[in-house]
């Protein structure tokens, strides 16, 4: 059956290069001859029936805003069978044929639950688009904002680098990625961080003591799920462990950035808008071919379908 109508939505934490998600998927669903409807708040707006029609108008200078239009939660309404059956049926109500959803893992297992065809409340297509920062999202290389978070915790660590290295200070910076090390990995590379400390890796103190023996100064980028606690725990353990036994002079220099919820915002790289952009595109082809219960993802640069 050929579809009409769909929906759009953003969920979980909000990643840089959503709203050009939005746009690319308000678009590309007009173009294509169909009705778009934007759904306010994620799963939880599902449930309470904020659902919009979107004009090619309505999206008209986001692409280049962090953040999303459409707004973003987490519901636990929305995990249980009432929740999702409230859902279904705003949905049904309107008509809607298809829901795309950017989102992460949370996101995606909404989206298998809610559309499960045996066990399932809604008898729709569903197809998910990785949008986090983590990067953590099976099946794709990259997710939406990724990029883009590299690139705002780099140029703070650049900031930071300037102030380390003039008073011989031993900076320790936490990013994001809970347990996935891939946004830490790639800052410490790009910003000439010294040691990374991943989760995928058992952390090594006193390699990292060594290192630090040997710098006057030293940048330390840590994923907020390693093992060792996060940054305030690794700066406890190192000035514990940095003097030498008996050296009286010794007097350790170590400052903590936690940059948190900041690698989040910020206007997206051109990066994150073309991905964002070619995802939302191909999320509509592959509606319109009748795809669902699946997701898109980039693979060697290439868009690929995969199950959910």
């Amino acid at each position: 059956m050929a579809i009409k109508k769909i929906a759009v939505m953003t969920s979980g934490g909000d990643s840089p290069g959503m709203n050009a998600f939005i746009r690319g998927t308000v678009r590309a669903g007009i173009k294509k001859g169909l009705e778009v409807y934007g759904i306010y708040e994620g799963y939880q707006g599902l449930i309470e029936n904020l659902l919009v029609k979107m004009s090619y108008d309505s999206v008209c200078n986001i692409i280049q805003h962090g953040g999303t239009i459409l707004k973003t939660s987490r519901s636990k309404e929305f995990m249980t069978v009432e929740g999702r059956k409230k859902a279904a049926a705003n949905l049904d109500a309107l008509g809607i044929d298809a829901l795309i959803c950017c989102g992460g893992d949370g996101s995606y297992a909404g989206l298998k639950a809610f559309a499960n065809k045996e066990t399932g409340e809604w008898k729709g297509q569903v197809i998910g688009t990785p949008g986090t920062i983590d990067n953590d999202v099976k099946g794709t290389d990259y997710t939406i904002g990724f990029d883009t978070a590299i690139n705002t915790a780099m140029e703070a660590i650049d900031k930071l680098r300037d102030t380390g290295d003039s008073h011989n200070m031993h900076f320790i910076v936490e990013v994001m990625g809970r347990h996935c090390g891939d946004l830490a990995n790639a800052v410490g590379i790009a910003s000439g961080a010294n040691n990374v400390l991943i989760p995928e890796t058992p952390t090594n103190v006193d390699e990292v003591l060594k290192s630090l023996r040997d710098h006057g100064h030293d940048i330390i980028v840590i994923a907020e799920g390693d093992e060792i606690g996060g940054a305030y725990k690794l700066a406890e353990i190192l000035k514990e462990k940095y003097c030498p036994v008996g050296e009286k002079e010794c007097n350790p220099n170590f400052r903590v950035c936690v940059l948190g919820h900041i690698q989040r915002g910020g206007s997206p790289t051109a990066r994150d808008r073309i991905l964002a952009h070619t995802m939302a595109e191909f999320a509509v082809d592959k509606a319109l071919e009748g795809a669902t219960l699946s997701a898109v993802g980039i693979k060697q640069d290439n868009l690929v379908l995969y199950s959910l």
